[in-house]
């Protein structure tokens, strides 16, 4: 049996590499491919369940996410960052209330819950998954302004999704929901988590010259990513947020290096060489190869009507997508670009594991929230796997582009890189 395993997980690995390759030539998402093969073998054939991972699960998929958002924010410049931050923000709260809405209401008119439960699913869904959203858009070769645009968004929202459904729970569970509470935890996650993970950037870019010359040292920056992460979420803050913003320190050491160099002359920070990146890169690899196999071992199939329930939800969610971000996004946007985002709206596993707490505890409605947001993930990705294969193939993609008419043209950003350059 190990034996068996293991070769599987070398076929995997193999396979994955191809699933990428076959997507320059198809545009089939790997992603989606991936998440097939984990249906297989879950909740199709029941040859895996997720609960034989036991406690490693849930570890590793918060992994998959950190090393994402360190690495995808090396790779952000603060000159991009400044340029689309308000768009991101705009983009990220008209979606979340979007979808809070939509969702709260289906689940309130439709399954007939209470009003409460369905603030509470809306909340769960609201947020956009970057551990599907990072890579997608990297294979799409989006304009860097679009791709940072979603990339911000899907961090936002999914730590907003995170704060908010975890008060409401706390407060549903009580009989007490507290705003004033709820704002508070929002703005604490936000601001003290990106202080440090900045104050760890600018730690560790003065010390990793020093430890590169320690034998086997390469892995010693992800170490100290944990560290922080793991700061951050046992003082009550984003440790994903940390992580995003330790990531960008590293990724723009010129600058606050030359702020830190008038007062302290004797320090040297350094930032991320070509080879520590190309590492960070191959581990980002393996890690989202298994990371979307066990996201379809952990969809379950146990009810019809949640699934159809879901189904249909996840239709609205697109629907509604199309106007928010005609809405969120700047008209220098291309036309592509305004497509590829609207086709962008996956629910991923931070969703799903915050749709267990309710059944957890107990709470009123529970197994129908767990199984509608199992569906609504499933769905959710599916649509936006198809949506951006339709978007190259067929008719689809030039009803996008009609609807997002008075954008910039295709075009238009490749020029003005270029001009910048």
């Amino acid at each position: 049996m190990p034996a068996l395993v293991i070769a599987f997980i070398g076929a995997l690995v193999f396979g994955a590499h191809l699933f990428v390759a076959l997507f320059a030539r198809t545009r089939v998402p790997d992603v989606l491919l991936l998440i097939v093969i984990g249906l297989l073998l879950g909740p199709v054939t029941h040859l895996v369940r997720p609960e034989q991972f036991g406690s490693v699960g849930p570890v590793f998929t918060t992994v998959t996410l950190v090393f994402l958002l360190f690495e995808s924010g090396t790779e952000l410049q603060l000159g991009t960052i400044r340029q689309v931050l308000h768009g991101s923000f705009l983009l990220s709260v008209l979606n979340f209330v979007a979808t809070t809405v939509v969702v709260a209401l289906a689940a309130w008119r439709v399954a007939h819950v209470s009003v409460g439960t369905a603030v509470l699913m809306g909340a769960i869904l609201g947020g956009t998954s970057p551990a599907v959203v990072i890579p997608i858009a990297a294979q799409l070769k989006m304009g860097k302004h679009s791709a940072a645009v979603l990339f911000l968004e899907s961090a936002i929202s999914d730590v907003v999704s995170i704060v908010l459904a975890l008060a409401l729970l706390d407060g549903l569970h009580a009989g007490n929901v507290e705003p004033g509470k709820i704002l508070g935890a929002l703005v604490g996650s936000f601001l003290l988590a990106g202080l440090i993970g900045a104050a760890g950037a600018v730690f560790w870019s003065n010390l990793l010259s020093r430890v590169r010359t320690l034998q086997n040292g390469m892995f010693t920056t992800a170490a100290f990513l944990f560290l922080i992460f793991g700061l951050a979420e046992m003082l009550g803050y984003s440790g994903a947020i940390a992580a995003l913003v330790f990531g960008i320190g590293l990724g723009n050491v010129a600058w606050h290096g030359a702020l830190m160099s008038k007062r302290f002359p004797t320090l040297e920070p350094v930032g991320l060489n070509s080879r520590e990146k190309g590492f960070f890169a191959e581990i980002v690899f393996l890690l989202k190869t298994f990371f979307f196999v066990y996201i379809g071992l952990s969809i379950r199939f146990r009810d019809l009507s949640s699934m159809l329930f879901g189904l249909g939800v996840t239709a609205m969610l697109f629907v509604v997508r199309v106007p928010v971000v005609r809405l969120g996004v700047t008209r220098t946007t291309t036309r592509m670009d305004g497509s590829r985002m609207a086709a962008m709206a996956p629910k991923g596993l931070a969703a799903a594991v915050l749709a267990s707490l309710p059944l957890q505890q107990k709470l009123a409605h529970g197994d129908f929230i767990q199984n509608t947001t199992y569906a609504v993930v499933l769905f959710s990705i599916v649509l936006t796997s198809v949506l951006i294969f339709l978007q190259d193939r067929t008719f689809v993609g030039g009803l996008y582009r009609w609807v997002f008419r008075g954008f910039a043209a295709e075009d238009a950003e490749d020029n003005e890189e270029a001009a910048q350059t």
